[in-house]
């Protein structure tokens, strides 16, 4: 590049590499030069709308928009579901907002730390950035990696992107905000501090990323027994309209089984494997069943989840008491 005027590319030191101007060249090339998002909320109960995410896994085509966010309009102000998966996300978010109302932003709320459902907290008021205690301690201690990983997948998408830890620690319980009557709901399973919100007023149940529709889900902290208690949880709550944290809205509790479904094979597949003494290659190799072959990015979470949890079944395995004989 000598002799060519510095391209004014915000991103760390260390993507200052071939890789990573490969990737934001290829960038310009997928037409994504402006950056734009499209966000188009969709009213699904009133006073309530969702943007919807694609269900694939981060690209630089998608600019990581793989996510749903949300948003409940108030007496009050603007309640918001998580802020999305980088700076410019958040402020198209909050330009896609005032679309519909003119009501002040009152509360956003983080469901938990993956950069996804975080990353765009920048473009909110911090005194209205509230969460779990885990989830801002995870957002605390594990952003940053979580944010130069999205500079890796999504290139320039990520421009001025920043972590910003919430500082309202959000107990669980009832709240009346603005006429409608939201129940925060604390859980874990997908990761160690899990927010579903219910609003009572409605029959809306955000459930974050405890749940997913039509995709298959990610498990890079995910404790399985932990999730399948909270997904317990969420089907008994009394909900009317489900939205997951990826893949379509949905009018009765069949994302809970799908996503139920998925982890009790998963947690059979590799607990068997584990005893049988499967290497972790020969695991991954293993065949998916066909009712999840439909599943978006079945493949690739799949092999994730066998790296990111068979160990533990190995060690399980290894330390498990053996028979005595007859």
């Amino acid at each position: 590049m000598s002799g060519a005027a510095p391209m004014r590319l915000r991103v760390p030191r260390l993507l200052r590499a071939p890789a990573a101007a490969l990737a934001l060249g290829w960038t310009l090339l997928l037409g994504a030069a402006d950056f734009d998002y499209a966000l188009q909320p969709r009213r699904i109960a009133d006073d309530t709308w969702v943007l919807t995410g694609r269900n694939e896994d981060f690209t630089l085509a998608n600019g990581g928009n793989i996510v749903n966010t949300a948003f409940i309009v108030t007496a009050d102000g603007v309640v918001v579901i998580d802020s999305g998966p980088s700076r410019r996300y958040g402020e198209q978010l909050r330009q896609a907002i005032a679309q519909v109302t003119d009501r002040p932003i009152r509360l956003v709320l983080n469901t938990h730390h993956h950069p996804d459902h975080i990353l765009g907290n920048q473009a909110f008021p911090a005194d209205t950035l509230a969460a779990l205690a885990g989830t801002a301690d995870g957002i605390h201690t594990e952003g940053g990696a979580f944010n130069d990983n999205m500079y890796r997948l999504v290139g320039d998408w990520m421009a001025g992107t920043e972590v910003v830890t919430p500082a309202r620690r959000l107990p669980s319980g009832i709240q009346e905000i603005g006429g409608h009557r939201l129940e925060f709901i604390a859980l874990d399973g997908h990761t160690g501090a899990d927010l579903a919100v219910l609003d009572r007023s409605t029959g809306v149940l955000f459930a974050g990323d405890l749940v997913f529709h039509d995709r298959s889900p990610t498990t890079p902290h995910a404790r399985l027994p932990a999730w399948n208690a909270a997904l317990d949880r969420l089907q008994a709550s009394g909900f009317r309209v489900l939205v997951p944290g990826h893949g379509p809205v949905a009018g009765d509790a069949g994302p809970i089984r799908q996503t139920r479904a998925w982890l009790a094979w998963l947690d059979g597949t590799l607990r068997s494997a584990a005893e049988d003494g499967l290497d972790m290659n020969e695991v991954m190799a293993l065949p998916i069943p066909a009712e999840f072959r439909r599943l978006a990015v079945v493949e690739t979470e799949y092999r994730r989840s066998v790296g990111q949890l068979y160990p533990a079944y190995e060690q399980a395995a290894l330390h498990r008491p053996r028979r005595s004989g007859p």
